[in-house]
């Protein structure tokens, strides 16, 4: 991956409804040229799906919380448990005092309860910690030049 695909990717974070003659012209390329390396970003699996940032008080899930799950058992064969609970966007094994760390998203403090309930009924889960966001301060994209800060672009 060189330069020009990391400013691809760059403005593809940006605005993924660009035209290619308006992400070849802010990386100096023409629309084939864009279209071309776009498409094999897309191939190779640097670029693994295209979809929208939703505000998610507008749409009724404005609490957010990240829950560590300690577990009695290894937990990296229960994907698909965490996964049929909707209201987790995210779950992760992670190494430490807990593990697993799933993202829940809920409309209510009552809600986050009974996801934690949910969670219980998983296998193998011995406990949760909570830990509810009051405020976001930003959130980012993965910045395709963050592996690369020393290299000269």
């Amino acid at each position: 991956m060189d330069h020009i695909d990391r400013a691809l990717l760059d403005q593809l974070q940006l605005d993924a409804t660009q035209s290619y003659a308006a992400l070849g012209q802010a990386v100096g390329l023409s629309a084939g040229a864009a279209h071309e390396r776009v498409r094999k970003l897309r191939e190779r699996g640097v670029i693994r799906r295209t979809t929208i940032d939703v505000d998610p008080a507008a749409v009724g899930s404005s609490v957010l919380a990240y829950v560590m799950v300690d577990s009695t058992s290894w937990m990296g064969d229960s994907a698909q448990d965490f996964a049929a609970l909707p209201e987790i966007v995210e779950a992760h094994v992670i190494a430490g005092s807990a593990s697993v760390l799933v993202k829940v998203r809920t409309a209510t403090t009552e809600q986050l309860q009974d996801v934690l309930r949910r969670i219980y009924a998983i296998d193998g889960v011995s406990g949760t910690q909570a830990t509810v966001v009051l405020e976001t301060f930003f959130e980012r994209p993965l910045s395709p030049r963050a592996a690369n800060r020393g290299e000269e672009l």
